[in-house]
């Protein structure tokens, strides 16, 4: 548990993930697609935070939808902002504001981070490598985004909070 922010990746059936992120009674949720390398995508867009750059953004295919994340770093802290766009390939390179607001917030990176790597590791102890592959399909789990993303959190963030260091 991060505090208020909540993250959950759930595999929902064979190349389907229900996402759920929520902080209070603000919650957002949709069912991505394997059509993207999505749980690889939150990974890593997560990660990118850890470096210099000032917008993140990366997209989940709801087929045909497009749930797209853009993450503003205004470090310490990180705005969360989802747009959904109707048709994943008509909005390709379209700006965030054409998309509807979904959901927003702020938080701490670390926060973010930390609930990031949770949901990922938490599918991972309940379907392991194979059986994640067996349900998403396309995308094998991706163990060493998640490694990295763990790297950077536990080198450059200051997180109270207890680590799940046994996988993988």
């Amino acid at each position: 548990m991060t505090g208020d922010l909540q993250l959950g990746w759930e595999l929902t059936g064979t190349g389907w993930a229900t996402v759920r992120i929520a902080k209070g009674t603000s919650e957002y949720s949709c069912f991505a697609s394997y059509c993207t390398d999505a749980l690889a995508d939150l990974l890593s867009g997560v990660a990118c935070l850890y470096r210099p750059v000032t917008v993140h953004r990366f997209s989940f295919d709801l087929e045909p939808a497009e749930a797209r994340w853009v993450l503003r770093n205004q470090s310490p802290d990180v705005d969360i902002s989802i747009y959904e766009y109707p048709d994943m390939d008509a909005s390709v390179g379209a700006p965030d504001d054409e998309g509807t607001l979904m959901w927003r917030s702020t938080e701490p990176r670390s926060v973010l981070a930390h609930a990031v790597m949770e949901a990922a590791q938490s599918v991972l102890r309940r379907f392991g490598e194979e059986g994640y592959r067996a349900t998403w399909r396309r995308y094998p789990f991706p163990v060493a985004t998640l490694q990295d993303l763990r790297r950077l959190h536990l080198s450059d963030d200051k997180c109270s909070l207890q680590h799940d260091l046994s996988l993988p």
